[in-house]
């Protein structure tokens, strides 16, 4: 690991430590900010962006460890979502990008591949792009236990996602949904509107308003 990749490092470990305001130690934060340059290093097609993909991964990780102490009662996000398929290549990345959107924020939502091997497919970033969403954010990552653990629904995605233990405290589901990695744009978009379909419904039944919905029924019922 070259110096500069270093220099930020200790410069992004000592921003979490102040945000995450001592509820980690500094140590464990390094740990787990090498541990996310390890993981993604290992399979990034462009070196450079690992850094930024690491600090944005560790934090993921951070928040997923201390979500319960940091949210004051009554307030902050009321779900935390994790989608879990075999590649990363798309599936999880367009239901978190849809969960967020759909639920306003009321969610903390989390997509990780159990084998992530490879960066998204440029027509996947472009159906993930016509969300209004950055597609830089949706990156392939690890499934990591910390993330698991905290989760209070597991969203498995596709026939098999590999080896993965899911915590018996949290909620499963199983979407059988199609892989959108190197299908037609118009497939992706199918696949996507399978996934807000799907989205759309585990939000009715964890009772988490779903944004835009109550808004399009307004006008409606003055007739």
């Amino acid at each position: 690991m070259g110096s500069s990749v270093m220099l930020n490092t200790q410069k992004v470990v000592d921003e979490l430590y102040e945000e995450f305001d001592g509820l980690v130690d500094r140590a464990e934060i390094e740990r787990l900010m090498n541990d996310s340059l390890d993981r993604l290093g290992s399979t990034a097609n462009v070196p450079d962006f690992v850094p930024l993909m690491a600090q944005r991964f560790t934090w993921e990780r951070l928040n997923a460890m201390t979500r319960r102490q940091r949210r004051p009662h009554g307030t902050g996000p009321r779900c935390y979502i994790v989608f879990v398929s075999l590649s990363g290549g798309g599936r999880g990345q367009i239901a978190a990008a849809l969960t967020t959107l759909l639920s306003g924020g009321a969610v903390s939502v989390h997509s990780a591949g159990t084998a992530a091997n490879s960066p998204l497919a440029g027509d996947v970033r472009s159906v993930i792009a016509e969300l209004g969403v950055d597609p830089a954010e949706a990156f392939a990552r690890p499934v990591t236990d910390e993330v698991l653990q905290a989760a209070d629904v597991v969203v498995t995605m596709g026939h098999s996602v590999g080896d993965v233990e899911l915590p018996s405290a949290a909620r499963h589901e199983d979407w059988r949904v199609g892989d959108p990695t190197g299908a037609p744009i118009e497939e992706i978009r199918r696949v996507r509107g399978d996934i807000e379909y799907r989205v759309r419904g585990l939000l009715h039944e964890l009772g988490i308003p779903v944004a835009g919905e109550q808004a399009a029924a307004e006008p409606a019922a003055t007739h």
